[in-house]
């Protein structure tokens, strides 16, 4: 049936659901798994001091944005070789996120997209809530949503 799975992640507890039922499926399914983890670019506030402490604001929340996505990952990584999943992780900044997902996921040749929903990310936001319901009218690939 599906061999190779998408999972958009963001870090949140509900994003660790979608973790867990992905490993359940693609154990049973003998799928792999390529995990995704999608942020838009960094917008620093203009502080008036200026266009170099302006980019300096904006590389240092790069690499905060990289490091919070290379622990998330990491930490899927090993769910997945404790679980005997095949796992690939990828992280990318994307104006387009809903776009990123998609384009990954056909790259990849995925067949399945597992995301949740009511997630709240590094962000605050209700990240998965709206990107999943983006994703499922931009992709089409089916899409399991994880409650």
């Amino acid at each position: 049936m599906f061999k190779h799975l998408l999972v958009p992640i963001d870090g949140s507890a509900l994003s660790a659901q979608a973790i867990t039922a992905a490993l359940g499926l693609a154990r049973e399914l003998g799928a792999a798994i390529t995990a995704f983890i999608a942020e838009p670019p960094s917008r620093p506030a203009d502080s008036g001091q200026g266009l170099w402490h302006c980019v300096q604001e904006a590389e240092a929340q790069r690499r905060l944005a990289e490091r919070h996505a290379e622990s998330v990952l990491a930490a899927f990584a090993h769910q997945a070789s404790a679980a005997g999943v095949p796992f690939e992780g990828l992280y990318a900044q994307s104006k387009d996120i809903d776009a990123a997902i998609d384009a990954v996921a056909h790259q990849r040749g995925c067949d399945l997209i597992v995301m949740a929903t009511h997630g709240r990310g590094r962000f605050g936001g209700r990240w998965a809530s709206s990107w999943t319901r983006r994703v499922m009218t931009r992709s089409r690939l089916p899409l399991l949503v994880v409650h």
